[in-house]
């Protein structure tokens, strides 16, 4: 089935089904990302943005938060469900770690759709394997309390 969007409603409710996949998004994890994302979530942590300090901590090298990943893979949930959709869960867990000069792949497929909630499962795929894996819950207020 073919979804409906407009510019301004976004992805219908009504044309989300079980099974859908979402389009992949390739995210470059450059440095700058990195270390802006951390400042902007107000995580100083050092290994967040300084290279010689994470190695010394055991790391190859400075990794992305998990503030960040949260909302990158919140993002590529919103992006697909479109403006309408508000996010009300995000349930991730961390593995291999996002560092700068890779490339992060998102994935995700239509899991729940119920009530004017539907629940992506979510993987962030490194070339280390799976950095993120868990699932994004987002509701379309005009669904709300409509059966799937």
């Amino acid at each position: 089935m073919t979804t409906t969007m407009t510019a301004l409603e976004g992805r219908s409710y009504d044309y989300i089904t079980v099974g859908d996949v979402l389009p992949e998004l390739a995210i470059p994890l450059t440095r700058t990302l990195i270390v802006s994302t951390a400042i902007a979530t107000r995580d100083f942590q050092d290994v967040h943005h300084d290279p010689e300090l994470a190695r010394e901590r055991g790391s190859k090298d400075m990794f992305m938060n998990i503030l960040t990943s949260n909302g990158l893979a919140g993002r590529f949930v919103t992006d697909w469900a479109g403006p309408v959709a508000t996010v009300r869960r995000v349930k991730i867990r961390l593995g291999a770690p996002n560092y700068p000069g890779d490339t992060m792949t998102m994935t995700g497929e239509v899991v729940a759709k119920e009530n004017g909630l539907v629940e992506v499962k979510v993987v962030g795929a490194n070339s280390l394997g799976n950095h993120l894996a868990g699932s994004v819950t987002v509701a379309y207020p005009a669904a709300e309390g409509k059966d799937a």
